[in-house]
């Protein structure tokens, strides 16, 4: 089993043993087991996929960050996460028209980098809600 835990801003949203962690980084989706070798990884707005140990999986949408593993202790830091049962699938889908219309004006005040986050945010909020 793997000691897990997600620390967000607010503090420790998540804290289990768990057999399998699933997420995906900057370079692709990764899988840790037990036993896996170090790593040190940077997230994007992806579903992260726990399995606990009935065999269940825990699903999330986390906005991005890091994840930690070594010695069968593993860490996510993240800036958001979200349970599939706690995500507003409303909220949702506003948030991603939002911030297609902040990317469609592309004017000088508009933040193309923060609006293309929100949008990949609420995107990974929805297609969560939606497995």
């Amino acid at each position: 089993m793997i000691a897990f835990k997600v620390v967000t801003p607010k503090g420790e949203y998540l804290k289990q043993d768990v057999k399998s962690i699933h997420a995906k980084t900057v370079i692709g989706e990764t899988t840790i087991l037990p036993n896996h070798m170090p790593i040190f990884a940077s997230l994007v707005p992806c579903k992260l996929v726990l399995k606990n140990e009935n065999d269940e999986e825990e699903v999330y949408a986390i906005s991005g960050g890091f994840l930690q593993f070594n010695k069968n202790e593993g860490m996510i830091l993240a800036d958001a996460i979200e349970g599939k049962k706690d995500i507003d699938l409303e909220r949702a889908k506003k948030s991603m028209e939002r911030a297609k219309e902040r990317l469609e004006k592309k004017d000088s005040n508009t933040n193309l980098k923060r609006a293309q986050l929100s949008l990949e945010r609420a995107i990974n909020r929805i297609h969560v809600y939606s497995d």
